[in-house]
């Protein structure tokens, strides 16, 4: 039950609407039991009609110890001495008919409380592990497949939903109702009732066997629910490779056997959950049927019961034969929903390497230098960075130039924390980064990279995404220094146009145009540019990068770049290979040097 842990934990804050159900509940129970009870009184009415020792009350059944079946005989004797047996008869009818409604009354009252629990629990799951994504770091997500997390959010909680949290009530009613009902049963035949603890054990051993597969297979559906998913992403990600280069052959042979092998890893659960039940129903049925000739033959013998009494005891039994083919069938479901906790839960256990100080500085205001001082970091004992010793003084404009793989893009991420060192230390006006809280070191940098991040909204909301209070005439006049404001002007909607799924309704240099026009709206001091016009064509590059050149004016900018010219004017140049800082200086000073950084001028040809 450990891996339900989380699943309890999310009702401790129920703990007073948790006691109502349990309540509620056992009421319902109870009054079921008793209506079922009334049996006994109607049938030992039915069964001593027309005997002449009938007339005298105090001869009706045998005077058994039990004290059940003695308050049964007393209220019998009672009523006939006062109502007659006609009376009696409807008396005993308008009874069962109270308690059969009060405990459907009490029973929806325990769903009434538990339904809004149930949907709590999953609405709370589903948050937990979309937060748990927004706070994990960066370098979690280059190992993960985005279809399989997708997978996970969608269809394992989903699963949990229906299999295990959907049939709580299951973990919860149906033992009580066995428990009460067996508790009863004890009072009125010790000897019939144990009879029937020695069989259940053995039949729920049969129905375990059953049962005891489907976790694994459960873990088999989940991964392929994640690879078809994957498949899927890609797929629409990736369409005009793939009709360019004719692979949807390919791709859909793919998708095709991973759905295939899908749908036989559903259909070998399927079968197995699927005979829980109806095997449960007919053990269920040879439980009954062994207790009615085994209960009978004692009856029949003068062992046991009256026969009124043992009817009444079967009946008050067979309230067990549902709950109890439910049980198997929620610990059927809790063994299929184990693989889908798990699979969460292997996201929700995911340490935070890179997490907020709870107790960190608010960094109101930058106002010195950002200095990286022997910083290493190393992933998967892979070496990035190694020995970094970098400092940016504040209104300084500072290239990171190299081989793609030398390490420019982490050393930047490692400025806003997307990432951690592994050694050393990033400082900020002279304190590690780490001692200031998160969210105040976030909000002094907007970043701005190669592949342009826009979301489903207006273009209005994409701009002013940094900065929500922002007014309509400071969106506009961020979109003017961004050269974004004339096309936008030209759209049908204007700003409050849509910009389509991650900015497919706009072009490469607008989309990129609206990312600068983010930056600048929020007015930061500090700005990281990762290749912002690496894959833009001629014209929108002039126009981005007149809109980067307006937007770094009187701001700390740090510069990632593979087309030279556009940091030749960059007050210093930073060279990494490998890992390494091989070369720094200005522009004319390098291409002094005849090294490294010549060499890659002259590849690209930059006068």
């Amino acid at each position: 039950m450990k891996q339900y842990s989380r699943i309890f934990g999310y009702l401790r804050d129920y703990k007073g609407k948790i006691v109502l159900y349990f309540l509620f509940t056992l009421l319902s129970i109870l009054f079921a039991i008793v209506s079922i009870g009334m049996l006994m009184p109607f049938l030992q009415l039915i069964f001593n009609e027309g005997r002449p020792e009938c007339a005298d009350c105090n001869s009706l059944g045998k005077m058994s110890s039990n004290p059940i079946i003695q308050s049964v005989n007393n209220f019998l004797t009672d009523s006939l001495a006062t109502r007659g047996k006609i009376s009696t008869l409807g008396f005993i009818c308008v009874l069962m008919m109270i308690f059969i409604l009060l405990k459907n009354v009490f029973l929806y009252l325990s769903y009434y409380i538990l339904n809004p629990l149930k949907n709590r629990v999953v609405n709370q799951l589903r948050e937990e592990l979309y937060d748990k994504i927004l706070r994990l770091p960066i370098g979690f997500f280059n190992e993960k497949r985005k279809g399989d997390l997708m997978s996970r959010i969608s269809n394992d909680v989903g699963e949990v939903e229906s299999s295990v949290v959907g049939t709580l009530e299951g973990w919860i009613r149906d033992p009580m109702t066995i428990i009460v009902t067996l508790t009863v049963l004890l009072l009125i035949s010790l000897k019939l009732t144990l009879f029937i603890l020695i069989i259940i054990p053995v039949l729920g051993l049969v129905i375990g066997r059953v049962t005891k597969s489907l976790k694994k297979h459960s873990e088999e559906v989940a991964q392929k629910n994640g690879e078809s998913f994957s498949i899927i992403d890609e797929t629409l990600g990736g369409l005009r490779v793939i009709k360019a280069f004719n692979i949807e052959k390919l791709l859909r042979t793919k998708f095709f056997t991973t759905n295939r092998d899908l749908l036989a890893a559903k259909n070998r659960i399927s079968y197995r959950r699927d005979l829980a039940s109806p095997l449960s129903e007919v053990l269920g049925v040879l439980l009954f049927t062994l207790v009615l000739y085994y209960g009978g033959r004692l009856v029949l013998r003068g062992e046991l019961l009256e026969a009124s009494a043992f009817l009444g005891f079967l009946g008050i039994f067979y309230n067990i034969i549902n709950p109890a083919k439910a049980l198997s069938t929620s610990f059927s479901n809790m063994r299929k929903g184990a693989a889908a906790i798990g699979r969460i839960e292997e996201i929700l256990n995911t340490p935070v390497t890179v997490d907020d100080n709870p107790n960190g500085k608010k960094l109101t205001a930058f106002t010195s230098k950002i200095e990286f001082r022997n910083v290493c970091f190393a992933y998967d004992d892979a070496v990035i960075l190694d020995n970094i010793n970098l400092t940016i003084e504040k209104g300084k404009t500072v290239a990171l130039v190299g081989s793609s793989g030398a390490g420019k893009s982490t050393l930047a991420d490692l400025v806003p924390r997307f990432h951690d060192v592994t050694g050393g230390e990033v400082l900020i006006d002279g304190v590690n980064i780490k001692d200031y809280s998160l969210h105040s070191v976030r909000s002094l940098m907007s970043i701005v990279t190669q592949e342009p991040i826009l979301f489903n909204d207006s273009i209005s909301n994409n701009i002013a995404l940094g900065y929500q209070e922002a007014t309509e005439e400071e969106i506009i006049a961020a979109a003017k220094i961004a050269n974004a404001h004339n096309f936008i002007i030209k759209k049908e909607g204007g700003y409050q146009s849509n910009t389509g799924d991650r900015g497919t309704k706009l072009s490469g240099g607008e989309r990129q145009r609206l990312t600068i026009a983010r930056a600048v709206l929020k007015n930061p001091p500090i700005l990281i540019l990762d290749e912002a016009t690496s894959s833009l064509d001629t014209e929108s590059e002039r126009l981005v990068q007149d809109a980067i050149n307006n937007m770094m004016q009187n701001r700390t900018s740090i510069v990632i770049a593979h087309r030279l010219s556009t940091i030749r004017h960059a007050d210093e140049i930073v060279v990494l290979q490998k890992g390494k800082i091989v070369e720094r200086g200005t522009h004319d000073q390098l291409l002094g040097q005849n090294g490294f950084y010549k060499k890659l001028v002259e590849m690209q040809e930059v006068k």
